[in-house]
């Protein structure tokens, strides 16, 4: 049998998982496992600036293609904890990624030693598995269930920490008979899926709330075969947005208290029964009014994890199951209704959510001068095509890119949905630009998530991975101030002050621009709207030319109010802004406007 030690164990079972690529930032106690990653080779690395960055790069890798898992390392004591964000995001949203930490020798666990803490108590929470190995024996089994973990069910994140003398040992491993778990997934019975397509023929009004649940399954495909099957139109979430064209014709928009459209609140209210797949009915979807969401219409909901069934509200039917096979059921069940006439025509309420989609529309063009926020994302929707994959967090930008975008396909709009922490989106979007060098990266960002985790633009220009960056700077909080509107108060939110070395900016603060370029990065500034088109273009060309991120930070008005729900109510949403009413005040809708 050969002989190795444990780490290089572990390297050679990530590479048979099929791990090619992690993120990380070595140190005294994870330096054997470094060693392995030279000596073993088959396992690329990306050293990040920070360590909450590698976790959150290791998250924008996954979410960038089907079957990734990405994967982030560091040291003992504080690299794990700087970790704990990233993990939360990843069980948060569903997302597999694999936490690797050094840790203490097994001796000195109990003595308080240098960088020494429990990290595996510590990440329990938010994990599917943390687990500190103290046989080194033990290492092959604990990677091998780790991955059939991460697989199984509800995906999720998983951290495997290491104690230093633990990765020394030599083991008996032998890599070449090594062969990965199979992976479990509820599956629907025919039964099931019969009982709840009994609720769509009781229906006149019927909808598909499709969610992340499908991207995770890679089921988009399924997703919109059985709603071009059926006729019914389809609500994306936020986490599934994608799962269906924007602009397909049974493609109803999104519903929600703040990343929602008018015309997806509006036909969601007129329905009579939904249909969930894969989602979790999160509080931004469906507001804390649930008797306004709920009330006048029935409901079947699919989802992987048992226990998310009847979690916020009751359906009046539950499936525990992965929603690509219960899509291949749903759709065989339908092909037969339709076959043998038993299938309703749709054709008239679906047509009837496309009337809403090219009637109630927000405007965006605006020529003011700092510029409205609105017209960024109009200039965006021109600038980038369908091929674009947009990466993003949390904010005010990050609501109204959902409210004014476009996408087109599964995986290309990836965002922190439930955790939304700050600094997110720069070590997500070269995560997924690693991923997949060949899809056009967008990141969008707030001027304060921007700043969060600004120093990883090195690593991106150290590793030459290009994207485009949008940065809207109001030098404000922008999606606090809202919220502090309620409270009446405007408290601890204003990011303004006059930069000594940047006079011509005024209040903005922060040179986004020098700093940008003095990290390795390219970066232009914007204050015309009328401008921004070209700032765009040139930003793709500088990115391919130098192989580095271009930031385009475009000068908005300090405070714009973004429309959504001041009661956290979906069916009462707040428009703060002048809505469209001619064509040319929403060129870039994704329907043409209707008078």
């Amino acid at each position: 049998m050969p002989r190795m030690t444990a780490a290089a164990a572990a390297v050679e079972i990530l590479k048979r998982e099929g791990v090619t690529q992690a993120f990380g930032v070595p140190g005294a106690a994870i330096n054997p496992f470094y060693r392995e990653l030279k000596n073993v080779g088959g396992v690329g690395h990306t050293l990040a600036r920070h360590v909450e960055g590698a976790s959150h790069m290791a998250e924008g890798y996954t979410r960038a293609q089907a079957g990734n898992i990405g994967v982030c390392i560091g040291t003992s004591g504080p690299a794990g904890t700087d970790m704990i964000t990233g993990l939360y995001s990843a069980i948060a949203d569903s997302i597999p990624i694999l936490c690797i930490t050094g840790q203490a020798p097994v001796s000195k666990l109990h003595k308080e030693d240098f960088q020494a803490v429990d990290i595996a108590t510590i990440a329990k929470p938010v994990t599917k598995a943390a687990t500190t190995v103290l046989e080194a024996a033990q290492v092959p089994g604990v990677f091998q269930q780790a991955f059939h973990l991460m697989r199984s069910g509800r995906p999720g994140p998983v951290l495997i920490d290491l104690p230093i003398d633990v990765q020394l040992t030599e083991i008996e491993f032998d890599p070449e008979t090594y062969e990965p778990l199979p992976v479990y997934k509820p599956q629907a019975t025919r039964a099931q899926a019969a009982k709840a397509l009994s609720f769509l023929l009781e229906s006149e009004r019927p909808l598909i709330v499709a969610g992340g649940g499908i991207i995770n399954a890679d089921a988009s495909d399924l997703l919109v075969e059985f709603a071009e099957l059926t006729g019914i139109p389809v609500i994306s979430t936020l986490m599934g947005w994608g799962t269906i064209p924007d602009d397909h014709e049974l493609a109803a928009g999104m519903v929600g208290v703040q990343t929602a459209h008018r015309y997806g609140n509006a036909t969601f209210l007129e329905s009579d029964f939904v249909l969930g797949i894969g989602n979790r009915w999160a509080n931004r979807h469906t507001g804390y009014n649930l008797e306004a969401y709920t009330k006048g219409r029935k409901f079947v909901h699919v989802d992987i994890e048992p226990t998310q069934l009847g979690k916020i509200f009751a359906p009046d039917y539950g499936i525990a199951s992965d929603a690509k096979a219960a899509l291949e059921l749903f759709i065989e069940i339908a092909k037969e209704l339709k076959a043998e006439g038993k299938l309703p025509d749709f054709s008239a309420w679906a047509a009837s959510a496309q009337e809403r989609k090219a009637t109630l529309q927000r405007r965006t063009h605006f020529d003011n001068i700092p510029m409205k926020p609105q017209r960024v994302y109009e200039e965006m929707n021109k600038a980038f095509g369908p091929e674009t994959r947009y990466v993003t967090t949390i904010g005010l930008s990050q609501i109204a890119a959902a409210q004014f975008l476009h996408v087109y396909k599964p995986r290309h709009w990836i965002n922190c949905g439930q955790a939304g922490p700050l600094g997110w989106t720069i070590p997500a979007a070269i995560g997924a630009a690693t991923a997949q060098p060949d899809v056009p990266v967008v990141a969008l960002s707030g001027d304060y998530d921007f700043q969060f985790m600004i120093e990883e633009l090195a690593v991106a220009a150290q590793h030459k991975v290009p994207y485009v960056h949008v940065l809207v700077n109001n030098a404000y909080l922008g999606l606090i101030r809202q919220a502090q509107g309620g409270l009446g108060i405007n408290f601890e939110v204003n990011l303004e002050f006059e930069n000594i070395n940047t006079p011509e900016i005024g209040v903005y603060g922060v040179d986004h621009v020098k700093v940008a370029e003095g990290l390795g990065v390219k970066a232009i500034r914007v204050t015309d709207p009328d401008k921004l088109g070209e700032a765009l273009e040139e930003a793709k060309k500088l990115a391919v030319e130098f192989q580095v991120p271009v930031v385009v930070e475009a000068i908005l008005e300090r405070i714009t109010n973004i429309a959504m729900s001041k009661t956290v109510d979906m069916s009462d949403v707040t428009e703060f802004e002048d809505l469209a009413t001619e064509p040319g005040h929403a060129p870039t809708a994704i329907k043409a406007l209707q008078v």
